[in-house]
């Protein structure tokens, strides 16, 4: 695939998606670039926002096998990845596959289950693969999980631990959207617009191509060099319990170069970090008790240090 071709099929996916979900180009832009740098994505933000719909209308346009389940207390780590049932006619266990067997999964209030379920989700975001009985099976490719969360402070709910947190390349809040963009959302309701109806642009081989057309953005050496900078300034920071992981790292360096690709360009800017700087490493950082206490900001204090690191020529 040629990179002309690539920037028009990352255009038509991105048109296609803000059909039906109305008035948030930029959220669907990063899920857009998560899902082209190979990332997962948490979704967070109060019920009815329409965190679902996003989800199962991009598995629409990409053309991607969707599976979708519903978290509660009650939900096993079986009913996730699979599990080995016997067969009484062979006299052995066979592998059933779980819901993870699919090329996006979505996990619906990821923090309504226990963190016994929730880490049945490591394997896979990490390693794209998932083990049951000790047997390795491989997930279909790509592999995407686009988990959806309320607000900790809701009942019923489990905070992810920080490993969890840690596999999510971006954490994106949706929003309320405009009162323009309200209005079209009810108008497109009422005409039965909905995720069902939207046109698919393209194939998961496709979106392999486009990844791997991603992976071979140029960045430059003062490039990653900037980045670490970043990386260390919150390392430094006296506000957070720890800095963010060499994985964080990483996951920016791939999150730029799919935002310059969205650009059209093939080589990475300093603005392509900062546009995504903040939705990459903001989860990955704790606040201490002194930070939480005087009722400081993640977000701003991130954007503080950003500001601080030397921009390269």
């Amino acid at each position: 695939m040629t990179n002309e071709r690539g920037y028009e099929l990352a255009d038509k996916i991105m048109e296609a998606v803000n059909t039906v979900f109305v008035g948030k180009e930029d959220v669907v832009k990063k899920v857009v670039i998560c899902m082209l740098a190979g990332g997962h994505i948490l979704l967070e933000d109060v019920p009815g926002v329409g965190k679902t719909t996003l989800a199962r209308t991009l598995g629409r346009v990409t053309g991607c096998s969707m599976g979708r389940i519903q978290f509660t207390p009650d939900t096993l780590p079986g009913d996730i990845v699979g599990m080995s049932v016997y067969n009484m006619k062979t006299g052995e266990f066979e592998y059933r596959d779980g819901v993870i067997m699919h090329q996006i999964l979505l996990a619906d209030e990821i923090n309504r289950t226990s963190p016994k379920t929730q880490a049945s989700l490591l394997e896979a975001m990490g390693e794209g693969q998932t083990t049951v009985n000790g047997t390795t099976y491989p997930l279909p490719k790509p592999f995407l999980v686009i988990a959806t969360q309320n607000p900790v402070d809701f009942l019923g709910t489990y905070p992810l631990p920080e490993a969890q947190m840690d596999r999510f390349m971006m954490r994106l809040s949706v929003g309320y959207p405009g009162r323009e963009q309200e209005i079209e959302m009810a108008s497109l309701f009422l005409k039965g617009k909905t995720f069902d109806t939207v046109e698919n642009v393209c194939s998961p081989e496709e979106i392999l191509e486009l990844m791997d057309a991603v992976s071979k953005v140029e960045v430059k050496e003062n490039i990653l060099a900037y980045i670490q900078d970043i990386v260390a300034l919150t390392r430094k920071e006296n506000s957070f319990h720890y800095g963010v992981s060499p994985r964080g790292m990483l996951a920016l360096v791939r999150s730029a170069q799919a935002a310059a690709f969205l650009q059209k360009r093939d080589y990475v800017k300093p603005d392509d970090v900062k546009s995504v700087a903040g939705d990459v490493l903001a989860h990955r950082l704790i606040l201490t008790s002194e930070a939480r206490i005087a009722k400081a900001d993640k977000a701003t204090l991130l954007k503080s240090l950003i500001l601080k690191a030397k921009i390269p020529v």
